[in-house]
């Protein structure tokens, strides 16, 4: 919908999203609510919980925490109340290793690491609003995962705050993942090989 010219479009914040029912899935960019793709399909969430089987297996008695969605994530500025957060997102997996970030409402703050899993539906989603917005909030990786070409790409954030030129894997290959030292993920038993 477009407004005319000198019509404020509304910024919903955090406070309004809690509000809002909970069986209409919803995530806040900039203040600008996206409706989420109801069920996520079979596939999707066979390579989701293979992912946190591989990554909950090494994270055993570390301090870092791993999350499949839903799972809340307020992305906000220096300062910020919740009240003001105008980014509440839910990432298919989120990687956490600040505990101060974690509370009973999910994660306040940027996660470690983020891994999206693409639907026909969340293409634009994923590859442009949610890769700005992740690089903004610095989050150190971002995975886009492509369940049907069974690939991945591997967005690194380098010394410049931007993302370098995202990797690409296939599925007879290995990924490390870079904010570890000695975890790789097999993709193989991810996409099922």
């Amino acid at each position: 919908m477009s407004k005319s010219s000198g019509e404020q479009v509304p910024k919903y914040t955090y406070f309004d999203y809690v509000t809002w029912p909970s069986d209409n899935p919803i995530e806040l960019i900039d203040g600008v609510p996206y409706a989420m793709t109801p069920g996520p399909s079979r596939i999707h969430q066979k390579i989701s919980v293979e992912l946190v089987r591989q990554i909950a297996n090494y994270l055993r008695k570390k301090t870092c925490e791993v999350y499949a969605a839903p799972f809340d994530v307020r992305l906000t500025g220096d300062d910020e109340a919740d009240e003001e957060t105008k980014n509440v997102i839910q990432p298919d997996i989120s990687i956490v290793c600040s505990q101060e970030k974690l509370d009973d409402k999910g994660c306040k703050g940027t996660p470690d690491l983020i891994m999206e899993i693409v639907s026909p539906s969340s293409i634009a989603m994923d590859y442009i609003r949610k890769l700005n917005l992740y690089e903004k909030h610095s989050v150190r990786e971002y995975w886009i995962i492509h369940p049907i070409d069974k690939i991945i790409m591997v967005y690194t954030l380098i010394e410049n705050g931007k993302y370098a030129r995202p990797k690409v894997y296939q599925i007879e290959e290995v990924i490390k993942i870079s904010i570890f030292d000695d975890l790789s993920i097999s993709l193989a038993e991810v996409f099922g090989g």
